[in-house]
């Protein structure tokens, strides 16, 4: 048999990773890899004591900076990480904005800034991971991981910019396993009840749980775990896990 890539010879770079599921996701992960690109926008302190964190741990950390808004900082952002960390293994496109807003009420520009975070930079992201992986030769498949939304299978009314950039996003999944095969797999992870938005405590989850069939509130380890089995599974790609007590079975209206 051939030689296997473990995750402990894998290079990462998460977008958006330096708070909430994100930083989870670059905790969880970085107890198994070589190093871990924490990408953030505004959140400097926080991406640094997280680097801190998962160095002190024993795995090689960095931050970069960009804004996703911007196409041109979105070109550069994968060279950037490389000539930080080296080749990378792994793009996790976790980087969004949660912004409400009914259908009615939206701007052009409300529907331009979600689907810029939300969808176009994934995009850009992921064009630029398979370009700088052409021809390389790696043990395992590099991997793309999209960080999905439970949302995306019924109507979320409040935030109508954020569903239809989500939407795009998983659409986008679909189309870049088969464009970018077979030399990268590309999946997605869609939470559901996991972390309350900002401003929430765990009340708000409590009141939301009976809207699952499980009737629970998930973990983020779990969202973890989602992640992990997606990158290590090498016949798995163009799948959607959806890590959210079966509430994406439910075709209901998010008000």
């Amino acid at each position: 048999m051939g030689y296997k890539m473990t995750q402990r010879e894998r290079t990462y770079l998460l977008t958006g990773a330096a708070h909430r599921i994100g930083r989870e996701l670059a905790l969880g992960l970085a107890k198994d890899a070589a190093g871990i690109v924490i990408h953030y926008n505004n959140s400097e302190l926080a991406a640094k004591q997280l680097s801190q964190e998962i160095s002190k741990a024993g795995t090689s950390a960095f931050t970069l900076a960009a804004d996703l808004s911007s196409a041109a900082q979105c070109d550069g952002l994968l060279e950037r990480a490389q000539d930080l960390a080296g080749p990378l293994d792994v793009l996790i496109n976790n980087a969004s904005i949660f912004e409400e807003g009914l259908l009615t009420e939206i701007t052009v520009d409300d529907l331009n800034r979600n689907m810029m975070l939300n969808a176009y930079a994934p995009l850009l992201l992921s064009r630029s991971f398979v370009e700088l992986n052409k021809g390389r030769k790696t043990p395992c498949l590099p991997v793309i991981i999209n960080m999905l939304d439970t949302r995306i299978t019924g109507y979320d009314q409040q935030h109508a910019a954020y569903h239809l950039a989500k939407r795009t996003l998983f659409t986008l999944t679909k189309m870049m396993a088969l464009e970018f095969a077979p030399g990268v797999r590309v999946n997605g992870v869609a939470p559901g009840l996991i972390l309350p938005p900002a401003g929430k405590d765990q009340s708000y989850l409590e009141q939301l749980k009976s809207s699952n069939p499980l009737n629970a509130i998930g973990t983020v380890e779990q969202v973890v775990e989602a992640v992990r089995f997606l990158i290590n599974n090498e016949f798995v790609t163009g799948q959607v896990i959806f890590v959210d007590g079966g509430r994406n079975l439910l075709s209901n209206t998010y008000g």
